[in-house]
């Protein structure tokens, strides 16, 4: 509150030196006041009129910031006394290469591109290609005009830009059905649906139920609507592309919480039914009010469970994101210092795979960073203390998750059985 009555004053003490005939130049970057109260450079990066107030309004990204904190802003939010502090780019050459026919030589380049997770890099760290891509993707998606969504009894802000249809997706907001997931603009459009549908929990099959937690498999293929909306959704907090309407290869795995009302999405992990990799997660997502909560984990864990029920070693889809690498590494610290604790004799890097469906390579990465593994004569050891393991167990990073999956309440089996190769992997 302290906060947004300060920004008030910040704003009016602006307006007091803003003509209304000047106007921010699309491109360029000014001083923008932050909803913290601070002022930070940011570029102008498109302009649209509120429905609401009639006013002009500004898309700006505050630069060094992470784009999730991109917003609309009114006039009087950004510095025009002190005017332009500098020029933006013009058009990148580089983007331009992707045009023509070199564009369709790159475009199952582009489709495996689009479908991973976005990795933080400077366009200088990128090949050529990579960061035309890149570069692309950023100016098709630079503006977020859906600012929220109410979905159940959640007014939640989004943080990125999703391709739905254009007369949904130029709505400041959007309602959605929590229990289909059908979106629409109009609040009493959704009133109107939320008294008519008849769903009360995700379609597919339910494959866990433990107290309230419950957990659906549905099949991409049988449920191709629900899917598509699922990921229209989930791309509203995810900064990179994820597949929306390819959705058929993928099972989804749908995260719950139950009351007398019904079945209230939490989040979900998406894993394609056959990976040539032997990757058994390809996207995952707790919506924000459940964030923090160990859902995130639980899923994590869940894609483990599967694997070893398949009899497989399964790894998430390279490269992670920043925040999936952190709740992957947190997971898998846990799980493998739980075991080394209570070891019996030597353990080796295979072992420790086939107990945990982890694949060898995030075991010898984890514990690299651990500090416990070496490399001897040609293979890597693990090399660990008693000590070493309390250590670490006591870091708040690599406590027990809040939320565990318990393997009495998973009903699961494998819809075909994985090849010999893919054991090995």
């Amino acid at each position: 509150y302290t906060c947004h009555v300060m920004l008030e004053q910040q704003m009016a003490v602006n307006n007091e030196y803003t003509p209304s005939s000047i106007e921010p130049t699309l491109g360029s970057f000014y001083n923008v006041l932050m909803k913290d109260n601070t002022w930070q450079v940011a570029e102008i990066i498109q302009k649209r009129q509120n429905t609401d107030t009639k006013r002009a309004e500004y898309y700006v990204h505050y630069k060094e910031f992470n784009r999730r904190m991109d917003e609309w802003v009114s006039t009087d939010r950004i510095n025009m006394s002190q005017g332009v502090i500098e020029d933006g780019n013009k058009d990148d050459p580089m983007l331009e290469s992707l045009n023509g026919r070199e564009r369709k030589v790159t475009r199952n380049l582009k489709r495996r591109h689009d479908e991973i997770n976005h990795i933080q890099k400077s366009y200088d760290e990128m090949d050529p290609t990579t960061a035309a891509l890149e570069k692309e993707h950023e100016a098709l998606t630079k503006v977020k005009y859906i600012d929220k969504i109410q979905i159940g009894k959640y007014e939640i802000d989004t943080w990125y830009f999703s391709p739905y249809p254009e007369e949904y997706g130029k709505q400041p907001k959007l309602w959605i059905c929590e229990y289909c997931l059908k979106y629409m603009r109009l609040e009493k459009t959704y009133v109107k649906h939320v008294s008519e549908c008849m769903w009360r929990q995700p379609p597919g099959k339910e494959i866990y139920r433990k107290q309230k937690l419950s957990v659906f498999e549905v099949d991409g293929r049988d449920h191709k609507l629900y899917c598509q909306n699922l990921c229209l959704l989930a791309k509203l907090f995810l900064d990179h592309k994820t597949l929306f309407f390819d959705v058929e290869p993928f099972w989804f795995y749908v995260l719950t919480e139950v009351d007398q009302n019904g079945s209230h999405i939490v989040g979900y992990f998406s894993k394609e039914k056959e990976s040539i990799e032997c990757n058994n997660l390809a996207c995952i997502l707790t919506l924000p009010p459940y964030q923090r909560k160990g859902y995130g984990k639980f899923l994590i864990a869940l894609s483990y469970e599967l694997s070893k029920i398949e009899e497989s070693v399964g790894s998430p889809e390279k490269p992670l994101s920043d925040l999936g690498k952190l709740g992957y590494r947190s997971y898998w610290t846990w799980i493998l210092l739980d075991i080394l604790k209570n070891a019996s004799g030597t353990v080796s890097i295979k072992d420790l795979s086939t107990m945990t469906s982890i694949a060898q390579d995030d075991i010898v990465g984890t514990l690299q960073a651990l500090n416990m593994v070496k490399y001897w004569k040609g293979q890597h050891v693990i090399c660990v203390t008693p000590k070493l393991i309390d250590e670490h167990m006591k870091s708040a990073q690599y406590r027990k998750p809040f939320l565990t999956v318990d393997v009495d309440y998973l009903t699961w089996a494998p819809s075909f059985k994985k090849t010999k190769q893919a054991k090995k992997h």
